[in-house]
C-alpha cells in the first residue's frame, strides 16, 4: 500500500466514526508496510478526555506488538495531533507523522488546541490553571528508588 493508502483508512476512520457517535478523527499505525493498529476519537462516546484517535492507536499498537516503543512505525492522522496526542507519539517513539487536516482546519470545525500551545509558553506562575508544588523531597523518593532499581527498564 502506498502513504496515500493508509492516509484514507485514517481519514475513513474518522467519517465512520461520526456516523457511530465519535469526534472526527482517525487514526493508523504502520509497520514494514502493514496496518498495525486503528484508533479514533471516542472521547465523548466513552466519558475519557483522552481517548483521542491517536492515543488509541498508540495504545492498541503497543498491546499487538507487546511494546511500548513504536520506534519502526509511523502514524497517519486525519489530523494534525493536538499537543497530548503529539506528546504521546513522541513518547511512544513513532518515526513519523502523516496528517491530513492542519491545526487551522480542526479550529475551524471547532476543535482548537492553540489555548494550550499558548499555556505551554508561559511560565508556570502566569498560566490558568495553578500549578504548586508540594512536598518535593518525598516526592523525590521515588525517582532515588527508580535510580537504585537495577533492573529497571529505561523509557
Amino acid at each position: 500500500m502506498k502513504k496515500e493508502d493508509f492516509m484514507r483508512q485514517a481519514i475513513h476512520l474518522a467519517i465512520e466514526n461520526v456516523k457511530n457517535g465519535g469526534g472526527p478523527f482517525g487514526a493508523v499505525i504502520v509497520k514494514d508496510g502493514e496496518t498495525v493498529a486503528t484508533g479514533v476519537n471516542r472521547v465523548t462516546a466513552s466519558h475519557d478526555p483522552t481517548a483521542h484517535a491517536e492515543v488509541s492507536a498508540i495504545r492498541a499498537a503497543c498491546a499487538k506488538l507487546g511494546t511500548f516503543d513504536l520506534s519502526g512505525c509511523d502514524i497517519y492522522t486525519s489530523c494534525e495531533p493536538c499537543p497530548m496526542c503529539l506528546g504521546a507519539i513522541y513518547w511512544a517513539r513513532l518515526d513519523r507523522i502523516y496528517y491530513g487536516c492542519d491545526k487551522t482546519d480542526a479550529a475551524r470545525a471547532g476543535f482548537d488546541d492553540s489555548f494550550i500551545y499558548e499555556e505551554i509558553a508561559l511560565e508556570r506562575e502566569d498560566r490558568r490553571k495553578r500549578m504548586e508544588e508540594l512536598l518535593p523531597e518525598e516526592a523525590a523518593q521515588s525517582f532515588k528508588a527508580w535510580l537504585e532499581k537495577e533492573d529497571r527498564v529505561e523509557y
